[in-house]
């Protein structure tokens, strides 16, 4: 899908291309619409940087019991 956004409205908004696709990843992360990975992708940054992002604004993580008893079962089968 394409979007287009005039540069004079971005400009007058004195946001950048960069921002406003780091603003849409992060609001459609916190809605869980994307994953991290889907949102750091869309915002055209790692994953660590996205992380960072989101903890700069206080915005948590989504993990869940699930994705603890996870990250337990593969912790305990490393050596």
């Amino acid at each position: 899908m394409l979007v287009e956004i005039p540069n004079q409205l971005l400009e007058n908004a004195g946001i950048s291309e960069n921002d406003i696709l780091l603003r849409i990843a992060i609001m459609l992360f916190q809605e869980e619409k994307l994953t991290l990975g889907q949102a750091s992708k869309l915002a055209g940054i790692d994953q660590i940087d996205f992380q960072k992002e989101l903890a700069q604004r206080d915005i948590p993580i989504h993990y869940g019991e699930e994705e603890y008893k996870k990250d337990l079962k593969t912790i305990r089968r490393i050596p």
